[in-house]
């Protein structure tokens, strides 16, 4: 049987076609490849998607000119996912999306509907505490202006600041000094001397009278910002109400895209986050202990109080890591409650994309713990986090959300992501404005080259091979009383690693804490399907205990333990006569690469090949073209001699046995290992994997003769339309 079809209609969209599969869950008709997704793109809707029929030409040259099934969306205009008018052109681009065979995801996050929630909740608004001291040189009286901070990020776009909307004096201490450090002894509360007008000019004035020894103040400012308060009560209620404004729309899911408290670019721990539902917690969650008195102790430290400081800090930001963890998980349940199990939950929970200080206090580096079916990062996200998430979520593959100013960029970057277990989600240009930012991604050929790469989903759905773990102590890496510790995740060798070919994960030790990281009835440590050869504890800490109790639960040397206080070139040479004497060869080597103005961290060369958990070996290279390099060559797999002739890519597994099970190649001409033999009069890009037993084939073209070589392994072939060719070059 021969069928003819496009892959990018949707059966559960109410249009049959002849083969259930190769459309994500979400979709209604993955069945061959269980953890992956059709491509994926990104559009962000500014004012002319608003206009009546205003999201029809987005939709219209996608569906035309892309590989893509899947588009995230998300505003960057005014209006609130509350109001009337936005529902309603959010439906109706979902229902026009579906009639094109294209599923949308669109993002569903309440910062949004920041506006609504202010007026439902006006006392729910987020707060931070400006610490700020100053000299009193034995005077009485204090006069200070107090700078206000302003927050942005992505979702300010088109629309109201983040801030500040209200400020008051909280807490007003003296104290003096010995060495730069507060004297516990001295520390007074002097609030009631103080006073704060207009809400930037600090007054102190103290009677003579009082006899008050100052040389110190240290004023404790509240500044209220225009956002959700992350421990509001209300917050988790909202939050669903706005997702079902939208429940049965057409939607195929909905994204909550880098969540946490506002971004910062320069975060100084003389400014907290905090609110009073937040002090709530922090009281009932430690008894004894204030929100308030603690983010002095927090932010300037006291003589004798150094162990009190290092056990606030941890109380704070495992406060924050959860809270995060827990909003985060109530929205994948809720919009698959809401939206159907199949939904789709994006994107990704990575805001600047690198395990820094403005990542760790914005979310507590909770992206591991972002609950998510598929493992969605963005940017320059290093690998070692994207394959680390994939076993987590059990995603064949992750899905990047990248971009560039210019189109080029992509073109080896689609290469690069194979050969690191993943693939892009293509965002638009940015910044750019010398190109057209919607389309001109279809300008080329990049959408058939992404297609092209969609055939090794087709034979596996089992993500790459990482036999290092590379576990950082959570809780250290939070801790800005200990500077040698702090935002000191291990990517030095991470990146080491990975630039030699050896691929390693990079796991936070509270994974091993809430039950994530397990032993494997063989002894090894297990995240997701990976099991580990090598495990280093990374700088280890305040979770020591946990850690140790895992590891020492490996068997017989199952996984060989390292630990290192970070001499990265001393645990790599270790490592190394590890993985040699249990055969595990090095898969891509890599180079140090940067992107825009993110730190640097080393990414797959795009000429290279790949272990799949399964045991499917993909050779890929896109070095020099777009759609693919030539492969023409002899190599082995398990023992087998394989000689091929394609173009971009080669997938392939053996069975036990010895047998092949999956084949995937891109522009095949010819193939053969063993007794299989194909020959082909023109080049295809073909998939061939055994289904119940029995072979199935994919060709990705136009409808034709079946090849003699192809014919012989089954008539259950289908053919997959390619995208249609180029956009037409055009400029705004």
């Amino acid at each position: 049987m021969q069928c003819f079809f496009n892959p990018y209609r949707l059966i559960k969209l109410g249009l049959i076609f002849c083969l259930n599969s190769y459309l994500p869950v979400g979709l209604g008709q993955e069945t061959v490849s269980t953890g992956s997704w059709l491509p994926m793109a990104c559009w962000f809707w500014g004012v002319d998607e608003f206009k009546p029929d205003g999201y029809k030409p987005f939709i219209d040259q996608y569906e035309k000119y892309s590989a893509t099934g899947v588009l995230t969306a998300s505003l960057r205009s005014s209006g609130e996912l509350t109001d009337e008018n936005v529902v309603r052109q959010i439906r109706d681009a979902a229902q026009y999306a579906q009639e094109k065979g294209l599923g949308l995801v669109m993002d569903l996050d309440i910062r949004l509907a920041r506006a609504e929630f202010r007026k439902r909740y006006p006392q729910d608004l987020q707060e931070i505490v400006l610490v700020r001291e100053f000299p009193l040189d034995g005077s009485m009286s204090l006069q200070a202006t107090i700078e206000l901070p302003s927050y942005s990020d992505h979702y300010t776009a088109g629309r109201y600041p983040y801030g500040p909307v209200g400020v008051r004096l909280e807490r007003l201490y003296s104290y003096e000094k010995d060495e730069g450090a507060i004297k516990s002894s001295s520390l007074k509360d002097i609030t009631s001397y103080g006073s704060l007008a207009g809400g930037k000019q600090l007054s102190l004035s103290v009677p003579h009278e009082s006899n008050e020894k100052m040389n110190w103040a240290c004023a404790l400012i509240v500044v209220t910002i225009n956002t959700p308060d992350l421990f509001s009560i209300n917050l988790l209620r909202f939050q669903r109400e706005v997702l079902k404004l939208y429940a049965g729309s057409g939607l195929i899911g909905a994204a909550k895209d880098e969540w946490g408290f506002p971004g910062r670019f320069h975060p100084t721990t003389d400014d907290l986050w905090y609110s009073e539902a937040m002090a709530s917690v922090y009281r009932e969650k430690h008894p004894g202990h204030e929100l308030i008195r603690d983010i002095l102790l927090m932010a300037k430290g006291e003589q004798g109080r150094e162990a009190d400081r290092k056990e606030a800090i941890n109380r704070y930001m495992r406060m924050i890591y959860e809270r995060n963890w827990e909003i985060e998980g109530d929205f994948f349940e809720s919009v698959k409650e809401l939206f159907g199990i199949d939904a789709m939950v994006g994107t990704h929970p990575t805001w600047y994309p690198y395990p820094n200080a403005m990542e760790i206090f914005k979310n507590g580096l909770s992206w591991w713990n972002a609950k998510r079916e598929l493992a969605q990062t963005d940017e320059a996200t290093p690998f070692s986090v994207r394959t680390a998430l994939a076993k987590k979520w059990g995603s064949a593959v992750w899905y990047n959300m990248f971009y560039d100013t210019q189109p080029e960029r992509y073109a080896i970057d689609i290469w690069r992501a194979v050969l690191g277990g993943g693939r892009l989600n293509i965002h638009p240009p940015y910044p750019s404005k010398d190109v057209n930012r919607k389309y001109a991604l279809l300008e080329g050929e990049l959408f058939q080259a992404i297609q092209r790469i969609h055939l090794l989903d087709y034979i596996s759905s089992a993500p790459v091979h990482c036999p290092v773990a590379i576990v950082f102590d959570h809780s250290s890496v939070l801790n800005w009383a200990d500077q040698s510790r702090f935002a000191d995740v291990g990517l030095r060798l991470a990146d080491a690693l990975w630039e030699k070919g050896v691929y390693a994960d990079l796991i936070p030790s509270s994974e091993i804490v809430n039950g994530a990281v397990t032993i494997a009835e063989n002894g090894k440590i297990r995240y997701g399907t990976q099991l580990y050869e090598v495990a280093v504890y990374y700088k280890p800490g305040y979770d020591n205990e946990q850690v140790s109790a895992l590891f020492d639960r490996v068997l017989n040397g199952a996984t060989s333990i390292f630990q290192t206080e970070g001499q990265p070139d001393e645990t790599i040479q270790g490592i190394l006569q590890v993985l040699k004497k249990r055969r595990i060869p090095p898969q891509t080597t890599g180079s140090m690469i940067g992107l825009a103005d993110f730190p640097p961290s080393v990414v797959p060369d795009a000429s290279g090949h790949i272990r799949l958990i399964d045991g499917t070996f993909i050779a890929a290279s896109g070095s020099s073209d777009v759609m693919g390099d030539p492969i023409k060559r002899r190599f082995y797999v398990d023992g087998h001699a394989v000689n091929v002739d394609a173009e971009g890519l080669v997938g392939l597994r053996f069975d036990k046995s010895g047998k092949l099970q999956a084949l995937a190649c891109g522009g095949l001409k010819s193939f053969r290992t063993g007794n299989v033999r194909i020959d082909l009069p023109d080049r295809l890009d073909i998939a061939l994997f055994k289904e119940a037993g029995e072979w199935r084939g994919i060709i990705h073209g136009e409808e034709q003769d079946l090849p003699g070589d192809l014919a012989k392994f089954t008539v259950n072939w289908q053919f997959v339309k390619q995208p249609h060719g180029k956009l037409p070059a055009f400029r705004d």
